[in-house]
């Protein structure tokens, strides 16, 4: 009898958190579940990893299952190397990260601790998909955005071997009634930024602090892009790279700098 296939589940806002509960749930449909998550939120990590202090990864119970969970002290990147090096006894056929309370569209994704963890999954050849829904409600509802991570991690998981590698998906979720959602957009990601100040204060011993602050600010009029396709009521789907390199770039420079 062929064995399900093995789903790694992982997110940032930390292993209770609504978002990770519903995609757990959706993916024990699918398969077999191994969860590890860190034990608290670690949102806006990036793709930060744990050099410098002792890691834990712990069995807990949280749910009925019956899937497997283990919770860390570490980055959501950390969680995908302890489940790789010490925890599962096979390549996942999957790893799915997530759902994200909050939207991790644009230039978020260089932040965010959610797609972090799915482009470490696509660095060990693992098919990896971080979703996120366009909302901070902690007790939001989840159930469109649950709709869409069954029928796109069912796809990933039919195409299998057949898949390129790194194989790594950015999803965002419009914050919809599911009837008004229209469907599903491919797109790049939007050139935006974000515009930031820090909020200088006094803590109540006399000494200041700063609370970070900021705007998003979309810089892309057009209309193949991720924020264009959630402004208009799609779910988007960025394909996501690890190849950093401005291939643009190369030419001028050889011309400046790679001279005799």
């Amino acid at each position: 009898m062929d064995k399900k296939p093995l789903i790694l589940v992982t997110n940032d806002d930390g292993i209770t958190a609504p978002g990770i509960r519903r995609l757990i749930e959706v993916m024990n449909t699918l398969g077999e579940v191994v969860v590890v998550a860190p034990e608290n939120g670690m949102s806006g990590q990036g793709h930060a990893i744990t050099i410098d202090n002792t890691l834990y990864c712990d069995p807990v119970v949280i749910d009925d299952g019956p899937q497997k969970e283990f919770k860390s002290n570490g980055t959501p990147v950390d969680c995908v190397k302890l489940a790789i090096d010490q925890i599962l006894d096979r390549k996942p056929d999957l790893l799915v990260s997530g759902i994200n309370h909050g939207s991790n569209s644009s230039i978020n994704i260089i932040y965010s601790g959610t797609m972090s963890a799915a482009v470490e999954g696509g660095i060990e050849g693992i098919p990896s998909i971080g979703f996120s829904l366009t909302t901070y409600k902690w007790n939001a509802d989840f159930g469109a955005a649950q709709k869409y991570a069954r029928l796109i991690a069912s796809k990933v998981l039919e195409a299998g071997p057949a898949l390129p590698q790194p194989f790594i998906l950015n999803v965002n979720i419009p914050y919809l009634p599911e009837s008004e959602i229209k469907g599903i957009r491919i797109a790049r990601q939007a050139k935006a930024k974000w515009i930031e100040s820090y909020d200088k204060r006094v803590n109540p011993r006399g000494r200041e602090y700063c609370w970070l602050t900021g705007e998003f600010v979309n810089l892309d009029d057009g209309t193949d892009t991720d924020e264009y396709a959630l402004q208009n009521g799609y779910v988007s789907i960025v394909p996501v790279q690890l190849d950093l390199t401005n291939y643009a770039l190369m030419g001028r420079l050889k011309n400046w700098l790679d001279k005799p």
